[in-house]
C-alpha cells in the first residue's frame, strides 16, 4: 500500500468522525485526495465499515467473553464443511446473539473463537448453553476465557487507537511518522 493510504487508515482508525477536509489538513495533503482515496479504498474493500466503540460498561455489558471451541470431527470432512458453514452463519445471524466476532483458526486445541458481550453472568451463561446446543459446535471443546469489564486493573480496553499507532510504525509499511 501507498505511504499515503497507510496514514489515512491510520488516522479514520484514530477517528472517523472527522471530515475529508479535518483528515487532509492532518495528511498535508488536498480534500478531494482524500476523498477521491477513501471512496477508492471503499471500492477496493479495504474499508469495509465506520464504526463507533463505545464504552460497554456504560451499555450495561459487564462481561466480555471470548470462547473457544471446535466444529464436531465428523463434520468437518471437505464434503460437509460448505452446508455447515451455511448453518453456521444463519445461526450466527441470529440479533439476539451478543457475538462482534466469530472466526475459523488454530491455536489451543481450538479450531475456533466467538467474541461476546453480555450484561451477566446468568446472560453469559444462557449464551453458552445456546452455544452447546448448536449442532455443529462440539460440547467437550468449549472454554471460555471471562473479562469482567468493571474490573479497575484492565490496561487497555477496545479500541483501534493503538492499532493505528503501530500501523504507521510497522517496518513492512514502509513509513514511521
Amino acid at each position: 500500500m501507498k505511504d499515503l493510504e497507510i496514514r489515512l487508515i491510520s488516522e479514520l482508525m484514530k477517528n472517523s468522525r472527522r471530515s475529508d477536509r479535518q483528515i487532509a489538513k492532518e495528511l498535508g495533503v488536498s480534500q478531494p485526495t482524500v476523498s477521491r482515496t477513501i471512496a477508492r479504498l471503499e471500492k477496493e474493500g479495504i474499508l469495509r465499515e465506520y464504526t463507533a466503540i463505545p464504552d460497554f460498561r456504560r451499555l450495561g455489558y459487564n462481561l466480555a467473553a471470548i470462547t473457544f471451541g471446535n466444529i464436531k470431527e465428523e463434520l468437518k470432512r471437505k464434503d460437509k464443511i460448505d452446508d455447515e458453514r451455511k448453518e453456521f452463519v444463519k445461526d450466527f445471524d441470529n440479533p439476539s446473539l451478543e457475538i462482534v466476532a466469530d472466526a475459523r483458526g488454530l491455536g489451543m486445541r481450538h479450531d475456533g473463537t466467538i467474541i461476546s458481550f453480555h450484561r451477566s453472568y446468568s446472560e453469559y451463561n444462557e449464551f453458552r448453553k445456546r452455544l452447546l446446543q448448536m449442532h455443529f459446535v462440539d460440547p467437550t471443546t468449549l472454554e471460555t476465557f471471562l473479562i469482567d469489564l468493571n474490573d479497575e486493573a484492565h490496561h487497555r480496553l477496545l479500541t483501534f487507537s493503538y492499532l493505528a499507532r503501530h500501523l504507521l510504525q510497522d517496518p513492512k509499511n514502509k513509513i514511521n511518522v
